[in-house]
C-alpha cells in the first residue's frame, strides 16, 4: 500500500507539469487551431527571466536573481508580454492564412526565441539556485517526497481551479468556450475575436511562466532547449486527451504522468533510462483504441 501511494505522489507531481504544459498548448488549439511549437520556448524564456544578468555587455559572467517577492510576478509579466507580442505581430496578421503558414510561423518564432537566448546567455547550460530549497526531502511516515513535488501539485490544483472559474464565471471565459466550439458562429453572435485570442495567448504565457519556475526549481539548470521534451509530452497529452478539449488536455497530462511513474517502478533498473520509449508505446496503443482522444467535443461529432 505504501508503494502504491508513493507511485501516486510521483505520478501526480509529474502529471501536474504535463497537464500545465498541455493546457497552454490546448488553449491556443481550441481557440484558433494553432499548434504553437514556440510554447516550449516561452517556458525557456521564463526560466531565463528568473535570473538577472549583472552586465548588459557581458551578461554571462555573473547571474543574480530577482528579489523573492518580485520573482514570480516579474517572470509572468515577461512571458505573458512576449506571448501577447507574438500574437499581435505574428499570428494576428496570419489568422486567415493557410494552417501550414501558421505552422511555419510557429516554428520560426520558436527558432527566433531559441537564438535570442543563445545571443544573450550563450549555449552553455548554467546551474542556478532559484528555488533550490524546495528540493529538500519531506518525510510523511513511510512516504518520501520533496517540497517541490508538494508545491507542483498544489500550484497545479490552484491554477486549474482558477482557469475553470475563469472559463465558467467570466465573460471572456464564456466567449472563449464558445470559440472552441464554433469560432465562426461565436463571431456572428458578437464574440470579439481579437480579445478572445489575445486572452488565450496571455493565459498560455502565464502557464508557461509557472512551469518555468517549477522546472528550474526541480532541476537547478538552465539551457536554451530545456523545455523541448516537456512540450513534446504536452503535445502528446493534448492528442491523448482530445484536440480542442481543455479537460482532455489536463486528463491526458495526468495519464502520461501516471504511465511514466508506473513504468519507472515496474521496469528493470537497466531499462529505466529508456522509460519514455515504453511510454510512447502505451500512447500508440491508446490512440489505436481511441484515436479521437479520451474526451470528444460535441462540435466534433457528426450531426445528422
Amino acid at each position: 500500500m505504501t508503494t502504491f501511494i508513493q507511485i501516486c505522489i510521483d505520478a501526480a507531481s509529474l502529471g501536474s507539469l504535463y497537464a500545465l504544459a498541455a493546457l497552454g498548448i490546448g488553449l491556443l488549439w481550441g481557440v484558433m487551431k494553432l499548434i504553437n511549437f514556440a510554447h516550449g520556448d516561452f517556458i525557456s524564456v521564463g526560466a531565463y527571466a528568473l535570473i538577472v544578468p549583472s552586465s548588459a555587455v557581458v551578461p554571462t559572467l555573473f547571474i543574480g536573481a530577482w528579489p523573492a517577492p518580485l520573482m514570480i510576478p516579474a517572470v509572468i509579466l515577461v512571458v505573458a508580454s512576449i506571448a501577447l507580442l507574438a500574437e499581435r505581430l505574428i499570428f494576428r496578421p496570419l489568422r486567415t492564412a493557410d494552417p501550414s503558414t501558421l505552422l511555419v510561423a510557429s516554428f520560426s518564432l520558436s527558432f527566433f526565441l531559441q537564438y535570442l537566448i543563445l545571443m544573450i546567455y550563450g549555449a552553455r547550460p548554467k546551474a542556478v539556485t532559484v528555488g533550490s530549497t524546495l528540493n529538500a526531502e519531506l518525510t510523511l511516515g513511510p512516504l518520501r517526497t520533496t517540497y517541490i513535488d508538494v508545491v507542483t501539485i498544489s500550484a497545479t490544483a490552484l491554477l486549474l481551479v482558477a482557469v475553470a472559474l475563469f472559463m465558467t464565471r467570466t465573460r471572456f471565459g464564456i466567449q472563449m468556450r464558445a470559440a472552441t466550439q464554433d469560432f465562426r458562429m461565436a463571431r456572428m453572435l458578437g464574440v470579439r475575436a481579437n480579445a478572445v485570442i489575445a486572452t488565450a495567448f496571455a493565459i498560455s504565457g502565464i502557464l508557461a511562466a509557472i512551469v518555468s519556475f517549477l522546472i528550474v526549481a526541480r532541476t537547478g539548470t538552465l539551457a536554451p532547449r530545456m523545455a523541448s521534451q516537456l512540450v513534446m509530452v504536452g503535445f502528446v497529452a493534448t492528442v491523448i486527451g482530445g484536440m480542442g478539449s481543455l479537460v482532455g488536455c489536463i486528463l491526458g497530462g495526468f495519464v502520461v504522468g501516471v504511465v511514466s511513474a508506473f513504468l519507472q517502478f515496474v521496469l528493470p533498473e537497466d531499462l529505466r533510462a529508456t522509460r519514455d520509449a515504453f511510454v510512447f508505446i502505451v500512447v500508440i496503443l491508446m490512440l489505436l483504441v481511441r484515436p479521437e482522444g479520451l474526451v470528444r467535443l460535441r462540435s466534433q461529432k457528426e450531426r445528422v
